[in-house]
C-alpha cells in the first residue's frame, strides 16, 4: 500500500508542479492586461456634425465676415483711385518739367549767341552754371520718371490683388 501511496503522491506533486506551472504562464500572459485594455480601447476624436449644422456654421461665418470684406473692397477701390489721381499728377508735372526743360535750352541757346562777345572767363562760369542746371534738371526729370514708375507698378499691384480678392469671394 505504501508503493500506491507513494505512487499518489508523486502524481500529486506532478499535478502540482504542472498546475504552478500553468499559473505562472497564465500570470505572464494577463500580468499586461491592464496596460493592453487601455491600449486598445477606442477613443472616439472627431466629432461627426450633421450636414445641416456645417452649412449653418459656414453660413453664419460668411454673414460676419462679408460686410468686412466689402468695406475692406471699398478701402482698396478708394485708395487705386487715389493712387491714380496721383500718378495722373506726377504725369502731368513731369510733362511741365520737360517743357519747361525744353524751353529752358532753347532760351540758353538764344542767349549763348548773344553772349559769344563777352569775355571768355565769363562764358565759362555761364556755362557751368548752365551745365549743373542742365544736371539738375536730368537728375530730377529722372526722379519723377523713377516715381511715376513706381506708383504704376504699385498700382497694377494693388489692381490685382483687388482682382484676387474679388475672385474668392
Amino acid at each position: 500500500m505504501t508503493a500506491s501511496l507513494a505512487s499518489s503522491v508523486t502524481s500529486l506533486q506532478s499535478s502540482l508542479r504542472l498546475i504552478d506551472s500553468s499559473i505562472s504562464i497564465l500570470d505572464d500572459g494577463v500580468s499586461d492586461f491592464p496596460r493592453m485594455s487601455k491600449v486598445l480601447q477606442t477613443t472616439r476624436h472627431f466629432e461627426l456634425l450633421p450636414e445641416s449644422t456645417i452649412r449653418e456654421a459656414q453660413q453664419s461665418l460668411l454673414d460676419e465676415i462679408t460686410p468686412s470684406i466689402a468695406h475692406l473692397l471699398s478701402l482698396a477701390s478708394n485708395h487705386v483711385e487715389k493712387l491714380s489721381r496721383r500718378e495722373q499728377g506726377l504725369r502731368a508735372k513731369c510733362e511741365l518739367q520737360e517743357g519747361r526743360l525744353a524751353s529752358n535750352e532753347s532760351r540758353q541757346s538764344g542767349s549763348a549767341r548773344g553772349q559769344r562777345s563777352s569775355t571768355p572767363r565769363n562764358q565759362a562760369q555761364v556755362s557751368e552754371a548752365k551745365a549743373l542746371e542742365y544736371r539738375r534738371l536730368v537728375q530730377k526729370k529722372e526722379r519723377l520718371r523713377y516715381a511715376v514708375e513706381r506708383l504704376e507698378l504699385q498700382s497694377t499691384q494693388r489692381e490685382r490683388q483687388l482682382r484676387k480678392s474679388m475672385a474668392f469671394q
